[in-house]
């Protein structure tokens, strides 16, 4: 053999490696599940046995099912616009930080690194009713009264999406203050001596080229807030997505179906419509904010 074959065969050799584990642990769990959902089994019971569409007949019909879609859907308006636009300011004044910028950019990653169950009950503390939880005291201090918070079916999904931005926004202020820094700097240099104000900075230079990195954090955290529920399992009164199904995303729907109900059938339909779901929103937010500027 060759040098180049020789070079050639080590390359495909390594590369199986991770084609192997991808296929394993990845693609055949995956199509196994797309099986699964045309069938009914229960970890309890006999084989599998074929149903048809009837899952997917179920889904359509179950209220709880249609809720934990709507829940999902309201995490993701709740918790995208406010975590990259908060994220985006503080990149933006952090990257005109001369002193202390290091430090900044790891105290701001630094949550990130914390285990999401440890932030979840850091939050579910601050949320509690007077005297223990931190918010309620602060809004006592200025003779707001007590908020219901996590007990409430309108505040708790609110509630949960703020400490899923708090978790997520040192990522975030990373990765667009490593975009702002990839803008070549004759950009800005030149608008200086065409007298450009801040404004027309911002809009005219700094976002048009930051829209790579606006794609893919807009794509990462819609695959994360769709995909909630380690925050929601923590936060919520016996891990139940409470009150009354109001934070109970559709992963936390699949799970209960799975591992409380046994129904891994039933299960893995809903596995199948989250992962259609995630993969048109994906194309279509690729599509949209992919298109070059005319």
């Amino acid at each position: 053999m060759t040098i180049r074959q020789r070079q050639a065969l080590w390359a495909y050799a390594f590369l199986a490696v991770p084609a192997v584990f991808y296929s394993v642990i990845r693609f055949y769990p995956a199509l196994d599940s797309f099986w699964l959902s045309f069938h009914r089994w229960s970890l309890l019971g006999r084989p599998p046995r074929f149903a048809g569409a009837d899952n997917y007949l179920r889904l359509w019909e179950d209220e709880v099912f249609w809720q934990a879609l709507w829940n999902s859907a309201w995490y993701v308006l709740y918790g995208l616009p406010s975590g990259l636009i908060l994220s985006f300011a503080i990149a933006y004044f952090l990257d005109k930080v001369t002193r202390g910028q290091g430090l900044l950019r790891a105290l701001y990653f630094l949550p990130y690194l914390v285990s999401t169950v440890a932030v979840a009950w850091i939050w579910r503390w601050f949320y509690q009713p007077p005297p223990i939880g931190l918010f309620n005291d602060i809004l006592g201090r200025f003779g707001v009264p007590a908020q219901p918070f996590l007990l409430s079916t309108s505040q708790s999904l609110p509630a949960i999406s703020a400490a899923m931005v708090w978790t997520s926004l040192g990522f975030n202020v990373v990765i667009f203050l490593a975009g702002i820094r990839a803008i070549p700097g004759d950009y800005y240099e030149a608008a200086r001596i065409d007298g450009a104000s801040a404004w027309q900075v911002l809009k005219r230079i700094t976002l048009p080229l930051l829209k790579p990195t606006i794609v893919f954090l807009v794509i990462i955290n819609t695959i994360q807030l769709l995909r909630i529920f380690d925050q929601v399992f923590n936060m919520t009164s016996e891990g139940q997505g409470g009150p009354l199904n109001a934070t109970k995303p559709l992963v936390m729907f699949i799970y209960q179906t799975a591992f409380v109900r046994f129904d891994m059938g039933y299960a893995s339909a809903g596995t199948v419509v989250l992962f259609m779901i995630l993969l048109a929103i994906t194309l279509v937010q690729l599509r949209v904010l992919g298109k070059q500027p005319q």
